[in-house]
């Protein structure tokens, strides 16, 4: 069987140009392959140069695209499954993507690096040997989308990116990595339980701004956004989902103007709650049709709500059934006209 492979960019497949020093995206998935005969064998691959940007560039469109891509290879019965190439800045919000909006259960597994190409100590041939090799391995386990880096496999849904330099910047927080690659030899530790699908239209992905919570923030962005068009809104909140009064005057008024409202945190681990009383709290987020975004961060957060507002789904109870409880609403009311 063979193993597709997808490029996109990034800093796996970016030298140094000889101009200016700098790095940029310059190889093709050909040349990533010719790299990895020193650690052996990877058996058939099949390149799908796809895109060579870097990842802070890539757009709703580009996603759409890369999905209908990758969904494509899936379906194929040649193919056990696809790795993909990215830079490592928004590798966690495309994998989320893919995560939910892909149907196969063959599986897919994003690398990428941190050190470019040109550097003596690259990081980016190992990283794709061994993405190959989780690509191989974990077809039994209906893992769904995964990132695979410096000999960790992490489930899509709970990776970050936790450090700007560092190879080992992928965590998995408190629910810690599925597995590893040691010396060649991938193990699997645990299967990631909580999963979604949320099937992708072909309607555009509707507007959904980050709105964050800072000592002395107004609701000046808030009401930006919905004067702007914003479909939906997402507030990256403090502590467990908490804004102060202004920001809160703002949020509800987009909830009766009938914009949808999803509260995350920008704390990385502990998700949001309701639990106090004070103006601003979560509480009265939450009572005034806000919906809690649980355990995902905003930028993940605003995944799903663009992919729930593009099926119809903006009711405060079919909402937090997705977030909560990854339920799926039993009736598809259908997209927005």
């Amino acid at each position: 069987m063979t193993i597709a492979l997808v490029t996109t960019g990034g800093t796996i497949v970016s030298q140094f140009a000889a101009d200016t020093g700098l790095a940029a995206a310059r190889l093709g998935g050909a040349e990533l392959l010719g790299a990895l005969g020193r650690f052996g064998p990877v058996g058939p691959v099949e390149v799908v140069d796809a895109l060579k940007v870097s990842s802070p560039q890539i757009g709703l469109q580009d996603w759409c695209a890369l999905q209908r891509t990758v969904a494509a290879l899936l379906a194929r019965p040649d193919i056990a499954g696809v790795v993909i190439t990215h830079g490592t800045a928004t590798m966690e919000e495309t994998a989320w993507f893919l995560d939910l909006t892909l149907a196969a259960d063959k599986p897919v597994v994003l690398t990428g690096a941190q050190r470019n190409a040109s550097e003596p100590d690259s990081d980016g041939p190992r990283n794709l040997y061994n993405a190959l090799g989780v690509c191989a391995a974990a077809r039994p386990l209906g893992a769904g989308v995964m990132v695979a880096l410096n000999d960790s496999v992490h489930a899509a849904r709970e990776v970050a990116k936790t450090q700007t330099l560092n190879v080992e910047t992928f965590q998995s927080g408190l629910w810690g990595a599925l597995g590893q690659v040691r010396a060649g030899r991938v193990v699997f530790h645990r299967q990631p339980l909580r999963r979604l699908h949320v099937p992708l239209r072909d309607a555009p992905l509707p507007a959904v701004p980050i709105v964050p919570m800072y000592v002395g923030a107004t609701r000046a962005l808030v009401d930006a956004a919905v004067a702007g068009g914003a479909q939906g809104l997402v507030v990256e909140a403090i502590a467990s989902g908490h804004v102060n009064q202004s920001l809160q005057d703002g949020i509800l008024d987009a909830l009766a103007a009938g914009v949808p409202v999803v509260v995350a945190t920008r704390i990385p681990h502990g998700g949001t709650r309701v639990g106090y009383s004070f103006p601003g709290a979560s509480h009265h987020l939450v009572a005034g049709g806000a919906v809690l975004s649980e355990d995902l961060s905003p930028w993940k957060a605003r995944i799903l709500l663009m992919l729930a507002l593009q099926q119809g789904w903006r009711t405060p109870a079919a909402l937090q059934g997705l977030f909560a409880d990854d339920r799926v609403p039993a009736v598809e009311s259908g997209p927005p006209a």
